[in-house]
């Protein structure tokens, strides 16, 4: 026999020999964790055989105040085109862009002209027609008048009342006024310029409320009534509050969502038209619990939710409804006032099945992840 022969055989009986050491005196190394059966042994007692072992936790429901996140839009409660009444020159316009005004201020002021003149004739020719009518009265008592000529003569005096308001209003209209308090956006005449009826002086914005406009969707809807407190905040980080003053009944009949009209107070103008606000509207409190999101799961119908276990071990499926997110997990309705909650092992189990489940204690680590 040659030598590399025998010199392989020598190195494979050595191998053997090492690999045959481990299964006769090696150790097992323990595990890191130990097996659910075994917690459930030092945890619970010994598990029923043929049960599956899931991993429980008592939760209690705490009041939470239950909030309707929306996004919406500021909106001025009107804007209105002040418009020129009658035609003539511009002779004054004392306000500027971003003036804010009260009702009755000078926007533009027109010429007066002739208007002034028109109502003084006025006022002479109602004065005569007063005189010509009391006159025909006294005539009437001594039997010198007709009745018709007495009705002329009233007819004649209520044409000069009309004529001499006519005139007055006229003059009146020379004068182009802020109809409401608020903010002059926009201007469209300057000093000079010829104005005709209907031609715009200036666009006033009323600020003070302000609006919050936003939509709902059908769900939605039913929570909400005027008079309920509002909160949010604008887009450059102004905290605002106020009331729910409007709820529509007609949907969109594109987005199927229904209008939600907020009011706020602005008396400084401090918050603008136009702007994103996110806003959450006080729905009053509501028994609720905080759980992980990584524990929901479907049932067999779509619906979201969770599984717990009913007094008897039977495994259930609760529906919850989430009502606020938080870095600590999400805050649900729809589950009991104490719920046994499973943690670990839900997706493992059915409803209806008896299973033997272990609950956290203080000692044991809290688990939320299956």
């Amino acid at each position: 026999m040659s030598k590399n022969i025998i010199s392989a055989s020598i190195i494979a009986a050595v191998l053997l020999l090492w690999l045959g050491s481990g299964l006769f005196f090696g150790d097992r190394a323990p595990a890191d964790h130990p097996a659910l059966a075994d917690e459930s042994q030092s945890v619970a007692g010994p598990a029923s055989v043929g049960r599956n072992q899931v991993r429980a936790e008592v939760i209690r429901s705490q009041a939470r105040t239950r909030f309707l996140v929306l996004r919406g839009r500021t909106e001025s409660k009107r804007m209105v085109e002040v418009k020129a009444e009658i035609a003539g020159r511009v002779v004054s316009r004392p306000v500027e862009r971003g003036a804010r005004v009260v009702t009755g201020d000078l926007l533009c002021e027109v010429a007066v002209d002739d208007r002034a003149a028109a109502v003084a004739e006025a006022q002479a020719a109602l004065e005569e027609a007063r005189i010509e009518y009391q006159g025909s009265l006294k005539l009437k008592e001594q039997g010198l008048q007709s009745e018709t000529a007495i009705a002329n003569s009233a007819a004649r005096l209520e044409a000069a009342r009309a004529q001499l308001r006519r005139n007055e209003l006229n003059l009146e209209r020379t004068r182009i006024t802020a109809p409401f308090g608020g903010v002059v956006e926009d201007l469209h005449m300057n000093t000079g310029d010829y104005a005709t009826p209907g031609a715009v002086c200036a666009t006033l914005i009323d600020l003070d409320p302000m609006l919050v406009l936003a939509d709902v969707t059908e769900a939605e809807v039913e929570r909400l009534a005027p008079g309920d407190r509002v909160s949010g905040t604008t887009s450059p980080g102004r905290e605002i509050e106020g009331v729910v003053t409007f709820v529509g009944k007609q949907s969109d009949p594109v987005t199927r969502t229904y209008p939600v009209e907020m009011t706020v107070e602005n008396a400084d103008y401090s918050i603008r038209s136009g702007l994103t606000v996110g806003v959450r509207i006080d729905l009053g409190e509501v028994q609720a619990h905080q759980i992980s999101p990584a524990l929901f799961t479907l049932s067999d119908e779509g619906e979201m939710g969770v599984r717990t276990v009913d007094t008897s071990n039977r495994v259930e499926f609760h529906t919850v409804q989430i009502i606020e997110d938080g870095p600590d997990g999400v805050w649900v309705t729809g589950l009991p006032a104490t719920t046994r909650l499973i943690t670990v092992g839900q997706e493992f189990v059915t409803v209806g099945e008896t299973i033997d489940p272990i609950y956290l204690t203080q000692s044991a680590p809290r688990v939320v992840q299956p």
